[in-house]
């Protein structure tokens, strides 16, 4: 897999401006953290919610996080009306030690002949827009759509890193991006696209 490259100049309009907004490999690669871990246990402003549509609740990460956060992130969800498919809402964090949940759908894998790929990055820069919009400084992800939906792990990686990359060259927030495996295989996955970032 050929590595990711960055441009050395963000795209801004004013010099002063640019001068705030880039950054160098070294500088992006400090603001990406790979942990294994709980999410729903993680101090950081915001957690991303691997949802499903309904923004009800389900299985996984979306299970976890309801039963985390307590009945009132489920009153909050029910007055959303739902979220289609690699976009993002964002809502209090309740009983979570993060301020907020971001709650994302990413795509089910039919093979990758339904705009899954373009559906998963969608799901990532959304979140991380509400993140930054929302002045959250630091945001953890789960593995979006890795579990029952059943995109394959190794592709689900190279999006997210490549997708969070690209957004904190041109944003100032979040500072910091954790991304939160279940397992060490994510984990190293993560860790072996972040190597690849040149």
């Amino acid at each position: 897999m050929p590595a990711i490259s960055f441009c050395a100049l963000c795209s801004v309009v004013s010099q002063s401006a640019e001068k705030d907004l880039c950054v160098t490999e070294k500088d992006l690669l400090d603001r990406i953290e790979v942990i294994v871990g709980d999410i729903t246990a993680l101090s950081v402003d915001a957690v991303v919610n691997a949802a499903n549509e309904s923004l009800l609740g389900g299985g996984g990460v979306d299970g976890a996080v309801h039963r985390a956060a307590g009945k009132d992130l489920l009153a909050e969800c029910r007055t959303l009306g739902g979220c289609p498919t690699g976009e993002a809402r964002i809502t209090g964090g309740y009983k979570l030690p993060a301020r907020h949940v971001i709650h994302t759908v990413g795509p089910v894998w039919h093979g990758g002949d339904r705009r899954e790929e373009a559906l998963l990055r969608s799901a990532y820069r959304n979140s991380l827009r509400l993140a930054s919009e929302n002045a959250c400084e630091s945001v953890a992800f789960p593995a979006i759509s890795t579990g029952v939906y059943a995109y394959p792990k190794p592709a689900a990686a190279n999006v997210a890193v490549s997708e969070i990359a690209t957004f904190l060259r041109n944003h100032k927030l979040p500072k910091t991006v954790v991304l939160c495996a279940f397992d060490e295989t994510t984990a190293e996955l993560y860790r072996s696209r972040l190597a690849e970032v040149q």
